[in-house]
């Protein structure tokens, strides 16, 4: 049932997750494409496509509401020194890696937009670390189909159960780290007072 959800419905739900964040989806769909349920390469291009206009919208707000964003989202504006420091001493790289980068996937483009980068730099950029990180992530998925077909010989007995757990770890991970970045916050405010 599973896999015939993932092959009816593997690249939209690529797409759709790599818009936000995304690795445990492109994880699970790099699994799929070792079990033949999806196609390597299709996954990696859609995840690119996906990641690139994420991004692009996340700089474009940036650019449009930097200054807004940050006087609203306290978590943003202790990130913009980082940030700011990151890009006047590594611009290409951190622009190339910032989706690389725990707990910037999303806040770093709408940073950078309000950084004064300009857009078609970072366009070229941000669509060439996209397709890094496409394939670097599609390949871990890949590669844990690999590693476990190498453990069980009979893998398809499991697969689903295989998917069902990366989304699901990833989406624990996910809400793990939401709840962390909304605590932590609240105590440190408790601690200033």
């Amino acid at each position: 049932m599973i896999s015939a959800f993932v092959a009816s419905y593997g690249y939209l739900a690529v797409f759709v997750g790599t818009l936000l964040e995304g690795e445990s989806i492109l994880i699970a769909a790099g699994f799929a494409a070792h079990r033949g349920l999806l196609d390597w390469h299709l996954v990696a291009l859609v995840a690119m496509l996906g990641a690139t206009l994420g991004d692009q919208l996340a700089f474009l707000l940036g650019r449009w509401k930097g200054p807004a964003l940050t006087a609203r989202f306290p978590s943003l504006a202790r990130q913009k020194p980082r940030i700011d420091d990151l890009l006047q001493r590594h611009h290409v790289i951190f622009i190339l890696g910032v989706r690389f980068l725990y707990g910037l996937r999303i806040a770093g483009p709408v940073l950078l937009g309000s950084s004064g980068i300009p857009l078609l730099r970072f366009a070229l950029l941000n669509a060439i670390g996209a397709a890094l990180w496409a394939a670097t992530i599609t390949g871990a998925g890949y590669s844990v189909g690999v590693a476990i077909s190498a453990l069980i010989a009979d893998l398809k007995t499991i697969e689903e159960v295989v998917l069902v757990v990366i989304v699901v770890a990833g989406l624990a991970f996910w809400l793990w780290r939401r709840l962390r970045t909304r605590a932590s916050p609240t105590a440190t405010e408790r601690a200033m007072h």
